[in-house]
């Protein structure tokens, strides 16, 4: 298992959209050009660089040796078609991409504000008691919402429903959950591997 994250923001320009525009596979330029505004564009071409670089450190190749193409599950859960297990995410303060052999997902979040009513749709009553009694229940709320993120990411069906996801981490058997929180960027990210 490999990641990495990318948290300087600044880079997102007009200039270097131009320059990942052609380093990138087809599917993936007519995604990033799918975006109306420059952040998406970005983003897109972004973590594609960052996956095809991951992917080259532990040695996998395409075939043919093109740049790798995306294939789709039931739930619209990218993947390559004879490589590795991956999982990207984006928010306004930074890009994580991971690589693995076993199933993974990753996810990045901006600090988010703990609000009431999505707290109550989204946490069962000991998440519920853990962000209302941390020192900051915006962070404790990030901190949850991106290891619930992760672990639906892993199992490949995302967010099929925010009411769903109260009880997502009650029943995880066999996954580790690697949560970092970079409180002066403003973000929080977790890993969620298959043991």
């Amino acid at each position: 298992m490999t990641y990495c994250l990318f948290d300087d923001m600044t880079q997102c320009t007009e200039q270097e959209v131009a320059r990942l525009l052609p380093l990138v596979s087809d599917q993936r330029r007519q995604q990033a050009l799918a975006y109306k505004h420059l952040f998406g564009q970005f983003c897109c071409l972004k973590s594609y660089e960052l996956l095809v670089q991951l992917l080259a450190s532990t040695g996998y190749q395409t075939p043919d040796a093109c740049l790798p193409l995306f294939f789709y599950n039931e739930h619209g859960a990218p993947c390559l078609e004879h490589g590795p297990y991956f999982s990207i995410s984006h928010c306004k303060h930074g890009i994580a991409v991971a690589v693995s052999e076993k199933p993974i997902g990753i996810d990045i979040e901006h600090i988010r504000t703990a609000k009431p009513e999505l707290v109550a749709r989204t946490m069962n009553e000991k998440e519920q008691n853990v962000i209302c009694s941390a020192p900051s229940p915006d962070v404790a709320f990030t901190r949850l919402w991106t290891q619930k993120e992760a672990v639906l990411k892993m199992q490949g069906t995302g967010i099929l429903s925010i009411d769903g996801m109260k009880n997502t981490l009650v029943a995880i058997e066999h996954v580790d959950l690697q949560t970092k929180v970079n409180i002066a960027k403003q973000y929080a990210y977790t890993l969620a591997v298959l043991r």
